[in-house]
């Protein structure tokens, strides 16, 4: 915080109900009288000496009452004396003919020339974390509090609001998940509840419900270089589900919402939209498109893009084709994500990966870093091909995918030892 040009006073420290009044203060910031002739060309020329407030204006009235004059407004960090102009600046206020005289100029700073940090930083208590950040989807900005911060839950989101043109409802994730569907509860923490966003990444608009379908804006850049490694022609199975050509998701309101975004983005003729559990995709549409796909030349991508689990779903690949289809050229690609919390989360999500599958993947795969989710908890992308021996062993035991269990972590030596 600027505490030198902005003190807060006292009487706003611990306040959760945000009273805009008590934030107003009075201070003395230096300034220049110039003449009205040439006040474009000093404000210009003293670009980075002025004042830079929100809402405040670099250019005032004459205290004198002059209607030739101006006073411009400077920054009390940058100048406190005549000497504190750079060498520039003092050569333009001469050849323009500016009296070099400091004035000292009373302005008035109200809570809306102040910034979001400014306020938080002077109403929770000292020493204590401001929150800095936040995620913005469409006119939703999400928080992920602290506990500290939850008193003051109600505020923040109001602060949020004023200093953010466009956000009209800030929400906090709790910390209960559904852990059925993977996305996280939510509470408004002020504005109007109004959950469905709307927004627009890599040039595709996408419309949902942010409360029942799980959304991060992080991922954009992910996405897009998902959706770059596919060509035209191309197959895309999305076994946890956003818009390509397969695309499935458990969840029933992301079903819905990716059903209405296929017809917003106008591709519903060339989407299919499942709602299914993902082994049940996999040994479902997926094993039934597979055939014909694989004897095109046209490439195959299965993304498999629910970190918290995908992996524990890799055993479902296991003997989809019978062995008679066997074959060595166009097999599917499969994009897995997961999350690591080991030291050599590259050789930790290999492991995990070829444990699943049945089958080693050291040295015919790829591993891509796609971001830190927290301290000590990477997200990564495995990326391999699935091999015939995999993919066609027809003597594994078939059982209908409605009536599985759910995965469970398997002992797999035989796979885990050479990676």
């Amino acid at each position: 915080m600027e505490t030198k040009l902005y003190k807060p006073p006292q009487e706003v420290r611990g306040m959760t109900s945000l009273n805009k009044e008590a934030f107003t203060q009075t201070i003395t910031v230096p300034a220049l009288r110039v003449p009205n002739g040439v006040l474009n060309k000093v404000v210009k020329s003293l670009k980075k000496a002025t004042i830079q407030r929100p809402g405040v204006p670099r250019v005032v009235q004459d205290e004198e009452g002059s209607s030739d004059f101006r006073l411009v407004l400077l920054d009390p960090h940058r100048i406190s004396s005549l000497s504190s102009f750079s060498e520039g600046e003092a050569e333009a206020l001469r050849s323009f003919s500016v009296v070099q005289e400091l004035r000292h100029y009373e302005l008035q700073l109200t809570y809306h020339n102040l910034k979001s940090d400014e306020v938080l930083e002077a109403v929770l208590p000292p020493g204590q974390d401001v929150p800095s950040g936040f995620s913005r989807v469409g006119h939703i900005a999400h928080f992920n509090l602290r506990d500290h911060q939850l008193p003051y839950k109600n505020l923040i989101g109001q602060v949020i609001i004023d200093k953010n043109p466009g956000v009209t409802c800030v929400v906090n994730k709790t910390n209960m998940i559904d852990t059925t569907y993977r996305y996280f509860k939510m509470e408004v923490m002020a504005g109007e509840e109004n959950m469905v966003a709307k927004i627009k990444e890599n040039g595709v608009t996408y419309e949902f419900d942010f409360s029942s379908v799980y959304w991060n804006s992080r991922l954009s850049t992910e996405h897009q270089r998902v959706v770059q490694l596919v060509k035209r022609g191309d197959t895309v199975f999305d076994v946890f589900a956003w818009p390509n050509v397969l695309a499935n998701d458990l969840n029933p309101e992301s079903h819905k919402w990716l059903q209405h975004n296929c017809k917003l983005n106008k591709v519903e003729k060339k989407v299919r939209t499942f709602n299914l559990d993902g082994r049940a995709f996999i040994q479902g549409p997926v094993k039934q498109e597979l055939p014909v796909l694989l004897k095109g030349k046209a490439k195959v991508h299965i993304v498999m893009n629910l970190p918290a689990l995908a992996p524990d779903f890799l055993d479902a690949f296991r003997g989809l084709l019978p062995q008679e289809l066997s074959c060595d050229e166009n097999l599917p690609t499969v994009h897995c994500y997961g999350f690591s919390k080991e030291d050599d989360p590259d050789t930790d999500v290999v492991k995990r990966a070829s444990c699943s599958l049945g089958f080693p993947l050291k040295d015919k795969c790829s591993v891509h870093f796609v971001r830190n989710v927290a301290p000590n908890k990477d997200m990564l992308c495995v990326s391999f091909t699935i091999p015939k021996e995999v993919l066609f062993s027809g003597d594994q035991e078939k059982t209908d995918p409605s009536e599985e269990p759910a995965p469970k972590r398997q002992k797999c030596e035989e796979a885990t030892d050479s990676t």
